[in-house]
């Protein structure tokens, strides 16, 4: 359970990057699965290299920016949708990936990470680990609370609004969107980074489906935590990315199939997604049936 809940927080940094595209910049970027498997194969091999886990992680964060940069390019200057153009640099990441690490797996269990320190304090996989993870992925949630009340982070979040408005004012709706997209997959890259030190491998599958899981994370996170509120929003991603991890560790437990993880993680997001919708629904079918029998009283 301890481990799931470690494997939730830094899986969080993963929805953080979610939520910038999906929430902010409403904008649907496939881009994730493949930029996953860059910052882990990234941060492996230039661990094995003899690099240290921390520079190799910040590498795992800039392979990533490059992902989005590539994505946010073929959208906003070459004019292709921006579903496709996920899809395209995704597609594209596979290859790359396959060329970074030189293999479909590169094992790091004989390795420094960045988790040996908590490992070697007897930290790693109890309470006082999970308290540490807590504290930093909480730093990571206000640094984007921070810049997404910045200037910058204003626009970015109009653009996502109303891009026409924003543009009218002088606001170049072209670079918010790279910008966006970019530190939206170095988010994405670094906690790929993080996900191979934690289990010890890098896999050029690890990044499949994972879109769902970090929808997941922020749409159920939300419905639990709400997002009136910027930080508000921006901590209930988190809150969404442990709770999807307890959730598919309880699945678990009861004896479903690892194979069905999936078709949960599918079923989550759908469920998710639809009860908003069907509950205020129900709420105006009373309405709207109430309302001929309150003009029926008035009339009489």
């Amino acid at each position: 359970m301890i481990s799931a809940l470690e494997l939730g927080l830094i899986y969080g940094v993963m929805a953080l990057g979610v939520y910038l595209t999906f929430r902010v910049l409403n904008f649907a970027d496939l881009t994730v699965d493949g930029s996953f498997t860059t910052g882990a194969g990234t941060a492996a091999v230039l661990i094995l290299g003899g690099v240290n886990p921390f520079v190799a992680t910040a590498a795992g964060f800039c392979a990533g920016f490059a992902a989005g940069v590539v994505t946010g390019l073929l959208h906003t200057k070459g004019g292709i949708d921006g579903l496709l153009a996920g899809i395209l640099t995704q597609i594209g990441l596979w290859s790359i990936n396959l060329r970074i690490m030189g293999g479909a797996n590169l094992p790091l269990l004989r390795s420094d990470t960045a988790f040996t320190p908590l490992k070697d304090a007897g930290l790693l996989h109890s309470w006082g680990g999970v308290g540490l993870l807590v504290v930093s992925v909480l730093l990571l949630a206000l640094v984007v609370y921070w810049f997404l009340t910045t200037d910058l982070g204003l626009a970015i979040r109009a653009t996502g609004d109303n891009g026409q408005m924003i543009t009218s004012f002088g606001v170049s709706t072209d670079a918010t969107k790279i910008l966006t997209l970019a530190l939206s997959n170095g988010l994405v890259g670094m906690s790929g980074a993080l996900v191979a030190q934690f289990q010890g491998f890098a896999d050029i599958s690890m990044g499949i489906g994972l879109i769902v899981v970090g929808l997941a994370s922020v749409i159920v996170g939300q419905a639990i935590v709400g997002q009136r509120a910027l930080l508000q929003a921006i901590v209930a991603v988190l809150v969404g990315a442990v709770a999807y991890r307890m959730i598919i560790f309880f699945a678990l437990q009861v004896g479903l199939n690892p194979n069905d993880m999936k078709l949960v993680s599918a079923v989550l997001v759908i469920a998710a997604l639809l009860l908003p919708k069907v509950l205020p629904s129900t709420g105006r079918k009373r309405s709207k049936t109430a309302a001929p029998a309150a003009s029926a009283k008035a009339d009489a």
